[in-house]
């Protein structure tokens, strides 16, 4: 079984359909660390109610971020994990850090990739008229949002809606095809080679897999 690390800010919903996951033995994995870079959220209760180990790194403690990456680093790397999970961490990782764990780490992003990186993504989508939005999941690189995208879902965008509404409807689908590559990483199925996701030995599309 593959060794999961997670790393989380807040509440924690994407964590806890990665452990609802494995606790159903359907990740391939086990989530055996998550690490939050604040103390107060509600993430580390997620972790706690389900057995797994938590520790806390906070962001504020420092002012250099290579230091704080620094420090990350050597507590992910306590628990030898094969796959570290960004679930809502909302720190920009130094270059350093990206490369010490390219190819192994993933992450989860509420737009239609390469559509609306960074903040805000749901209010973005409507203000530009939008008739659809979605999130991504892509291998983690240098680039900000950028790296190679591994899977995504859409869903449609009503006139009606305000983010909130739109935010909620992503995050079902959020739910849904994070553990699913989770699971492939896992399965040994998905790999980054060359700048992109490979899915059964076969390059994936720039928009990823559609999902279907």
């Amino acid at each position: 079984m593959k060794r999961i690390v997670v790393l989380i800010s807040g509440n924690g919903s994407n964590l806890q359909a990665l452990l609802d996951q494995a606790a159903a033995g359907r990740l391939g994995g086990n989530v055996v660390a998550v690490i939050s870079n604040k103390a107060d959220v509600y993430g580390l209760e997620r972790a706690r109610e389900a057995g797994v180990d938590t520790a806390v790194l906070p962001g504020k403690d420092y002012s250099e971020r290579e230091r704080f990456d620094a420090d990350l680093m050597q507590l992910i790397d306590g628990y030898q994990p094969d796959l570290l999970v960004l679930a809502g961490f909302m720190r920009i990782l130094t270059p350093g850090f990206v490369r010490h764990y390219a190819g192994r780490m993933l992450n989860i992003h509420p737009s239609l990739l390469p559509k609306y990186q960074g903040l805000n993504t749901h209010q973005r989508a409507i203000d530009a008229g939008d008739d659809e939005h979605g999130c991504s999941v892509h291998f983690v690189t240098e680039e900000l949002d950028g790296g190679p995208v591994i899977l995504q879902a859409r869903v449609p965008v009503f006139a009606e809606d305000d983010a909130s509404a739109v935010a909620e409807r992503v995050q079902v689908q959020e739910h849904a095809i994070y553990p699913l590559a989770a699971r492939w990483f896992c399965d040994g199925r998905l790999a980054m080679k060359g700048g992109k996701a490979w899915l059964d030995g076969e390059p994936l599309p720039p928009h990823g897999h559609a999902g279907d």
